[in-house]
């Protein structure tokens, strides 16, 4: 007998994990935050899997990503998220879409196939876009916010978009919905104020973000959470 499940489905019971096992989940973005969620969903049972993302591992990416080894740099992350996936559940129907999502590529993708969709990418714009093509298709969404330039990783939350606080990102992203309409979208966000990083080591005209290996990882672990126990509903 395969025991890969029996202590989750002691937890939850067989009937909810069987609608884990139906499910059918995208993950837009396999970095920090992406590569954690991406994970947990996969070892939660999580039937079908597509992950998103037009990257490739760099070495800076070695502090906090899961995808990040020293064998897989320079490797697409959404390919290197499969090949894990597959080698922790091979029964595990997954996806990798080598591309970024964006307003060029957003055609390309039919989100109403998915049961639930995670926003994990770092593109306002892009967020914007996902979230609100999500909600048109009906499918629900959920997205996380800032998790750069953070030390605290027990001071995330989740919440509607329009209730969140001390995070930059997601008063943008607020602000960008509520003119597209949209309201009502569960958050993951960090009440922390942000850290000012020292930006010395970055090269010219980099957009320089600090991170840590334990605060994208609590974030990504959240919103994985958020994403199972709104599939078994409870």
């Amino acid at each position: 007998m395969d025991q890969t499940y029996i202590r989750e489905i002691a937890l939850i019971g067989e009937e909810n994990f069987k609608k884990l096992r139906g499910a059918r989940v995208a993950v837009f973005g396999v970095g920090g935050v992406g590569s954690f969620a991406a994970e947990a969903l996969v070892r939660a049972g999580t039937g079908s899997l597509t992950f998103v993302d037009g990257d490739t591992v760099a070495e800076s990416n070695l502090n906090r990503q899961l995808v990040a080894l020293r064998t897989t740099l320079g490797k697409n992350k959404a390919l290197v998220m499969q090949e894990r996936a597959a080698d922790i559940d091979p029964a595990c129907a997954c996806e990798a879409v080598e591309r970024f999502y964006n307003e060029e590529t957003a055609d390309a993708f039919d989100l109403s196939r998915f049961d639930y969709i995670a926003d994990c990418i770092d593109s306002v714009k892009s967020k914007v876009l996902l979230i609100t093509r999500a909600r048109a298709a009906g499918v629900p969404v959920i997205s996380c916010m800032g998790a750069g330039n953070k030390l605290d990783g027990g001071a995330f939350k989740v919440a509607d978009i329009e209730k969140t606080r001390e995070c930059p990102l997601a008063k943008i992203v607020r602000r960008e919905l509520k003119k597209a309409g949209v309201a009502g979208v569960k958050a993951v966000y960090s009440e922390e104020k942000p850290v000012s990083p020292d930006k010395s080591g970055a090269a010219a005209g980099e957009r320089f973000i600090g991170s840590i290996s334990f605060v994208p990882s609590a974030a990504g672990l959240l919103l994985a959470g958020e994403i199972v126990k709104d599939l078994i509903g409870k």
